[in-house]
C-alpha cells in the first residue's frame, strides 16, 4: 500500500494531475451544464435521442481511426529516437487512419437515411445530422492522430491547453445551439464540437513541422500494423460493441415503455460516467503501467489487494453519499420532469461497484496482452448485457436496464475471479516467483 501512495504522490500528481485533474473537472462541469441545458430546452424524449447519437458517434470514430491510437503513444514513447522507426510509425498510422476514416466517411454519408433509421428510428428525420458527421469524422482523425504525438512527447502542457480551450469552445457553441434550436441544434453540437477540436491538429503540427516531412506514404510499413494489431482489435471490441449495446437497449425502451423511458435511463448513464471519470483515469495511469512491471502471481496479488484496500474504502463512500443525495443531484443536473431517475440509482451504482472491482484485474489482460481472453470476456459481457437488459425491462420495466447493467457486470466480476483465482487466493511457491 506505501508503495501505491508513494507512486501517486510521486509520479501520477506530479506528472499528470495538472493535466488530468484540471481536464477531468473540466469535462464534467461542461457535461452538467449540458445535462442542464438539455433538461431545460430539450427534456427527456430529447436526452434519449442525443444519447444515440452519442452513442452512435462514439463507435463510428474509433472505427474511423482503428483502434491504432491506443497503441501509438508508448510505441512513439519508445522509438523517438529513432528516425526511421518514427517516420515508417507516423506514416503508417496517418495514412491507415486517415483513408480509413475517409472511406468510412464516405459510407456513412451515402447511408444516412438507413443509419437515421437504426439510431433515431423512421419518426425522426436527421439524415443531415448524420451527413455533418460523416463530413468531420476525418477531422475527428487528424485531431486524435496529432493528440496521440503529443502525448507520445510527452507534451502535457499542450495536451492541456488544448483540452481547456476546446472544451470551453465546444460548451459554448453548445448551448448557443440547444438554446436557438433545441433538439436540432443539441445534435447539430454534438457532430460539430469534434471539427472544433481541429485547433488540436494545428498546434500538434505547428509543435513539431519537422515531423511533417517525415510523413511519407512510402514509408507505409505492414510491420507497423502487425505490432498495433492486437490494440486495434482490443480497442475496436470495447468501443463498438458497447454504444452498440446500448443503442439496441435504449430503442428497446422506446418501443416497449416510450421514450421518456429511454430518456431517464440515459440521464441514468451520464451521472454514471461523470462519476466513474476520475476513476477510469486513475486506472489508466497507474494500474495499466504497474501491472506490465509485474511477471509475479505474487505481486499481482500484492497490488491487487493494495489497490483494493486504498482505493476502494474513498471510491464507496463517495458512491454511498451520490445515492443518499440523489434526489439533489438530479434537481442539480436536470429537471423536476427527470424525477423518476432517482429509482434507478441503486442498482446503476451496484453494478458501476462490480465494474470497478472487474476493471482493476482486466487491466492484467492488457498489460500481459493477454488479447484472446481479454476478448471472450468482453464479447461476454455485451451478449449477457443484452440480453438480461431485455428480459429484465419485459418483466420490471424501465429499471429492468439497469438490472440488467447490474447482473452483467457482477457475472463479469465472478468469471474474472474464477480466471485468476489461483493468482488472487492459490498458494505461491516460498520463492515467490510464479510466473503468469
Amino acid at each position: 500500500m506505501k508503495k501505491l501512495i508513494q507512486y501517486i504522490n510521486n509520479e501520477v500528481l506530479v506528472k499528470a494531475a495538472n493535466l488530468n485533474l484540471a481536464n477531468l473537472s473540466l469535462r464534467i462541469i461542461t457535461g452538467i451544464l449540458v445535462s442542464k441545458f438539455i433538461a431545460i430546452y430539450i427534456g427527456p424524449p430529447g436526452m434519449a435521442l442525443i444519447g444515440n447519437l452519442r452513442n452512435f458517434m462514439s463507435a463510428l470514430q474509433s472505427l474511423s481511426i482503428s483502434g491504432l491510437y491506443k497503441g501509438v503513444v508508448s510505441l512513439i514513447s519508445q522509438c523517438k529516437d529513432d528516425v526511421l522507426k518514427l517516420t515508417r510509425l507516423l506514416s503508417t498510422v496517418f495514412y491507415f487512419g486517415f483513408f480509413s476514416s475517409v472511406l468510412l466517411a464516405f459510407v456513412c454519408y451515402y447511408n444516412a437515411e438507413v443509419i437515421n433509421d437504426i439510431i433515431f428510428s423512421s419518426s425522426y428525420r436527421y439524415t443531415y445530422i448524420i451527413k455533418i458527421l460523416a463530413i468531420v469524422l476525418p477531422f475527428y482523425a487528424l485531431n486524435m492522430f496529432a493528440f496521440s504525438i503529443m502525448n507520445g512527447f510527452s507534451k502535457h502542457k499542450y495536451l492541456l491547453i488544448i483540452n481547456i480551450l476546446g472544451q470551453i469552445l465546444g460548451l459554448l457553441v453548445t448551448l448557443l445551439l440547444i438554446y436557438q434550436e433545441n433538439i436540432d441544434g443539441a445534435l447539430q453540437a454534438i457532430v460539430i464540437t469534434p471539427a472544433l477540436n481541429l485547433l488540436i491538429t494545428i498546434v500538434g503540427i505547428a509543435f513539431r513541422r519537422s515531423l511533417v516531412s517525415s510523413i511519407k506514404i512510402t514509408q507505409v510499413s505492414w510491420s507497423v500494423i502487425d505490432k498495433l494489431s492486437p490494440y486495434m482489435i482490443m480497442a475496436l471490441v470495447s468501443a463498438i460493441a458497447i454504444p452498440i449495446v446500448m443503442i439496441i437497449i435504449r430503442n428497446y425502451l422506446i418501443e416497449e415503455i416510450g421514450i421518456k423511458a429511454a430518456g431517464y435511463w440515459t440521464a441514468m448513464t451520464r451521472v454514471s460516467d461523470y462519476y466513474l471519470m476520475f476513476f477510469n483515469s486513475l486506472m489508466a495511469l497507474y494500474i495499466l503501467p504497474r501491472f506490465a512491471e509485474i511477471n509475479s502471481k505474487q505481486a499481482f496479488r500484492k497490488e491487487a489487494f493494495s489497490f483494493y484496500k486504498t482505493i476502494m474504502p474513498p471510491f464507496l463512500v463517495i458512491l454511498l453519499f451520490i445515492y443518499l443525495s440523489r434526489s439533489l443531484l438530479i434537481n442539480i443536473l436536470f429537471t423536476e420532469d427527470f424525477r423518476p431517475v432517482e429509482d434507478l440509482f441503486g442498482y446503476q451504482i451496484l453494478g458501476d461497484i462490480a465494474r470497478v472491482l472487474s476493471m482493476v484485474i482486466v487491466y492484467q489482460f492488457l498489460a500481459k496482452k493477454m488479447f484472446a481472453h481479454f476478448l471472450i470476456l468482453e464479447i461476454f459481457l455485451f451478449i449477457m448485457m443484452y440480453f438480461s437488459s431485455i428480459y429484465l425491462i419485459d418483466e420490471f420495466g424501465l429499471q429492468g436496464a439497469v438490472m440488467g447493467h447490474c447482473l452483467s457486470y457482477f457475472m463479469y466480476f465472478g468469471i474474472i475471479v474464477l480466471l485468476f483465482s489461483s493468482s488472487l487466493f492459490g498458494v505461491i511457491n516460498e520463492d515467490g516467483i510464479d510466473e503468469f
